[in-house]
């Protein structure tokens, strides 16, 4: 599927339409993300495609041993190429931002996914992960 504005803009409205009076911009955003997740079976993008060949990682939670350590090692299990890392740490808090290349990536996106989600769920964080151009339209509309 190739990823244009004007595709965004309809697969919102159509977030919106179906999910009518429920439609907050957290449920449409991953109403989109399964669209677009059905419809190429996961995103392995590539530049063919017209979408890129990244996502975004937020996470944040209380700061602990080992949290970056397991997210790199999903990441470098998966085929994935870490671009660049924010971290800030406000005493015992943390956050962190990830720019990852899944262009090599050995698993589709959804899968990641539930491989972040299963890693969060063990160090009780919240792990956000995006295709770059879900994020990017959705700051656009």
């Amino acid at each position: 599927m190739t990823l244009t504005e004007e595709k965004i803009r309809e697969l919102t409205l159509k977030a919106i339409h179906d999910l009518g009076a429920k439609a907050t911009p957290t449920l449409v955003k991953e109403y989109i993300e399964r669209e677009l997740a059905n419809a190429d079976n996961g995103i392995r993008s590539n530049n063919s495609t017209g979408t890129s060949n990244r996502v975004i990682l937020t996470s944040f939670g209380v700061n602990n041993t080992g949290i970056v350590s397991a997210i790199t090692k999903i990441l470098s299990d998966t085929g994935c190429d870490l671009l660049d890392i924010s971290q800030k740490i406000m005493q015992e808090f943390y956050t962190l931002i990830m720019i990852v290349d899944i262009s090599n990536m050995t698993k589709d996106l959804k899968e990641l996914q539930d491989l972040m989600n299963t890693i969060a769920t063990q160090l009780k964080i919240k792990i956000y992960l995006q295709h770059e151009d879900v994020f990017r339209f959705m700051h656009r509309i």
